[in-house]
């Protein structure tokens, strides 16, 4: 028997009628009690589904029955059974928890349908918690590391989740910053709320106070009606400033405001509106250095900086490759349906000694590709994609010369130097693609697809 109910009735031929409908229907097994003492005592030994009490009862009340077992288990559903003027007590009953009421005297295929429908509510609240829990795990999961500096990121993320502290998460592209900000999101009270991504360096700046705040109908030309922005949104939850670098000057004191006043306006709104979030952002700039140059207010980079949390580049941890590469092997040697167990010696000696300009993301990219490659059920070194540049490598400036070092290139390495090349000239210009391509004379969309070719992404 794998689904007991528990009927509550001082009347003898209620309960036995009850547990000749129920137990002959759907292998279900009945439990009786005739008092509330005895059906609290029963639920403390029992794992009970449903409790099915009538609302007068000897010695306690059906609501004081019904409060008590929602002490107990939230997730045990309560029936409520109702007699000759009743029935506004057993709605109220419901308003307090009870999932639903049936009046006496009921036929048995009332009972029997009431009592499906419990069970699948049941059912689906207890997957729905499975499910938030198989969330929370997996992203702790996904962040893979032993080495010293992994432990102490898990360790400040274990310390930042349970509070409301606002959370800044630096490190260069590809390290895994999103994921991080997941983490703390969904091992923190705040975890069944929203988690809402705002990527201020795609959106164009204009644009971007709308998206964060809404607007209001006649607000500018398109306004056609009001809209809500990403912060009302993450009502309740955890708002991610994903490249917070980018974010313009207009709205870095919009931004400010709303972190200290939990406040903010709709663009062409007259009314300022409350904010329950908690905000995490991240950057791969220095924006201490942006600070320096008039490019990030400091009221703001204090604010932000409360609990920061450094990811450190793949190469700085190279114990945590084997890891991570046996990590994605068994995660997209399923996903890609191919019979892919392992990496060859060799083949792992060749991800270790590489550099990983493009950090995780690059290695997840690299796992993903030698699976499809594979001819085995191992991954060899003519399944792994890199080359490693020699030492004396020097990164094109522009272009041009970018052209005339693929030439003398093997196939194999021009990806490496044309990765660095557009790296290269995000950093110089902190991350705006527009001046990026600008300086190594590309037009913006060119210089785009090559991020797009080798997931580049702001950080």
């Amino acid at each position: 028997m794998n689904v007991k109910i528990l009927v509550v009735d001082d009347e003898e031929i209620v309960r036995k009628s009850c547990q000749r409908i129920l137990e002959d229907f759907n292998n279900m097994a009945v439990l009786e009690a005739s008092s509330a003492t005895q059906a609290l005592e029963l639920l403390k030994k029992e794992d009970v589904d449903i409790v099915l009490s009538d609302l007068k009862l000897p010695d306690l009340s059906g609501l004081e029955v019904l409060r008590q077992v929602k002490e107990q288990d939230p997730y045990i559903e309560v029936l409520i059974i109702t007699g000759h003027g009743t029935v506004n007590t057993a709605v109220e009953a419901m308003k307090l928890g009870a999932y639903d009421y049936i009046e006496k005297p009921f036929r048995p295929d009332e009972l029997k349908a009431l009592v499906l429908r419990a069970l699948e509510r049941r059912r689906l609240r207890r997957e729905n918690v499975l499910l938030k829990k198989e969330l929370t795990t997996h992203y702790i999961k996904n962040i893979v590391g032993k080495s010293k500096a992994m432990e102490q990121v898990f360790k400040l993320i274990s310390t930042v989740a349970p509070t409301s502290s606002i959370v800044l998460i630096t490190g260069e592209s590809g390290t895994g910053k999103e994921l991080v900000a997941r983490a703390i999101h969904y091992n923190s009270p705040r975890k069944d709320g929203p988690f809402v991504v705002v990527d201020c360096g795609s959106i164009p700046g204009e644009l971007l106070e709308s998206e964060l705040f809404g607007h209001k109908k006649g607000a500018f030309t398109g306004a056609v009606s009001d809209k809500k922005g990403l912060v009302e949104q993450a009502e309740g939850g955890t708002l991610f400033l994903d490249e917070i670098g980018n974010l313009p000057l207009s709205l870095q004191t919009k931004l400010l405001r709303l972190l200290q006043e939990r406040e903010y306006r709709p663009v062409g709104g007259k009314e300022l509106k409350k904010a329950n979030i908690r905000v995490i952002a991240a950057t791969n700039q220095d924006l201490k250095e942006m600070v320096k140059k008039g490019q990030f207010r400091e009221d703001l980079f204090y604010r932000l900086n409360i609990f920061p949390i450094h990811l450190p580049p793949l190469r700085v941890r190279k114990e945590d490759i084997p890891l991570l590469a046996n990590h994605f092997l068994k995660k997209y040697s399923k996903e890609l349906s191919r019979d892919v167990k392992k990496i060859s010696a060799e083949a792992m000696k060749k991800l270790i000694e590489y550099d990983w300009p493009g950090n995780v993301r690059e290695l997840e990219n690299t796992i993903q590709r030698a699976i499809l490659l594979a001819e085995s059920d191992t991954i060899d070194t003519s399944d792994i994609n890199i080359t490693p540049l020699k030492t004396d490598t020097t990164v094109p400036r522009d272009v041009d010369e970018l052209k005339r070092v693929k030439k003398k290139l093997r196939e194999e390495a021009i990806e490496s130097v044309e990765r660095l090349f557009v790296l290269e000239a995000l950093k110089r210009n902190d991350w705006n693609i527009t001046r990026a391509a600008k300086d190594v004379g590309m037009k913006r969309p060119n210089f785009h697809a090559l991020m797009r070719k080798y997931n580049i992404k702001k950080p």
